[in-house]
């Protein structure tokens, strides 16, 4: 049974859930700037939950091709208020928290957040996964090829979805020996590949269960979609809800999105169906 331990809670992941995102950066790809004041964010937190989300994911590190760095001190000033009011409202809120940060990640499970999601799986910071294991909490690894400021300039890769598995499979083997339990893959739609390269991932999806790990997709209104489709983030909804129901019939366990009711009923509609 595929299932994570979050705060003493139990979370089945047989049945798929939606991780709703709240992006506290003002520079993020679609919804950048959105929630400056506690209201903002409170409102937009109180929807997502009411329409079903299981996590909220807060970032206040955009991640987004080209992105400008952050510092640590901005990134935690950023962050930890934030958690503290979703919490302070809606105290049983599972957070999961977006950093490549160490310091971040033990900083915000003090504060009250649930889990780690990491884009880069320990690589941008190599005492993320020491961290984690003393945390004892479940930690999300996502592929990625190069940082955010370069990795769409040119990414390569001779056969992506066996690159990616062999990638995985040492981050594993990593996590395991420092004595990790709850692990979740995110092959990192967008983050170091082409369009091209998205849709093989997406198309080879099975391939990933060989890792025996809960499957976290992040496809939500992403360049995959609206450069194919010739459109804008904000004109994505269809095409995103359109690839959530690819993937969650391919076995995808959590769907990381901007849209938590499109999403939640995708998933209620797949599992009828099931």
């Amino acid at each position: 049974m595929k299932s994570i331990n979050c705060k003493g809670k139990l979370i089945d992941l047989t049945s798929p859930k939606v991780m709703g995102i709240l992006n506290i950066t003002p520079d993020s790809f679609y919804d950048g700037g959105s929630y400056k004041n506690e209201k903002d964010i409170l409102e937009k937190v109180e929807k997502m939950l009411l329409e079903e989300a299981t996590f909220i994911d807060i970032g206040a590190y955009s991640s987004r091709p080209g992105a400008d760095h952050v510092s640590l001190e901005d990134e935690l000033q950023r962050i930890l208020p934030v958690i503290e009011l979703v919490l302070k409202h809606f105290p049983d809120t599972l957070i999961s928290v977006d950093t490549f940060r160490n310091e971040v990640a033990s900083q915000c499970i003090a504060t009250g957040a649930a889990l780690i999601n990491d884009i880069s799986a320990g690589t941008l910071d190599e005492k993320m996964m020491l961290t984690v294991a003393k945390l004892q909490i479940p930690y999300i690894m996502m592929h990625m090829q190069g940082t955010p400021q370069n990795m769409q300039k040119q990414p390569e890769y001779t056969d992506i979805n066996k690159e990616l598995l062999f990638y995985f499979s040492k981050k594993i083997a990593e996590a395991r020996a420092l004595g990790i339990n709850d692990l979740i893959i995110d092959p990192g739609f967008g983050f170091g590949k082409t369009l091209e390269h998205n849709y093989e991932i997406l198309k080879k999806l099975e391939l990933f269960h060989n890792l025996e790990l809960p499957l976290l997709i992040g496809l939500s209104r992403k360049s995959m979609i609206y450069k194919l489709l010739d459109t804008t983030p904000d004109n994505a909804l269809n095409g995103t809800t359109s690839l959530h129901t690819i993937a969650l019939s391919k076995g995808a366990h959590i769907l990381r999105v901007h849209d938590v009711k499109e999403a939640v009923e995708c998933v209620k509609l797949l599992n009828q169906l099931q």
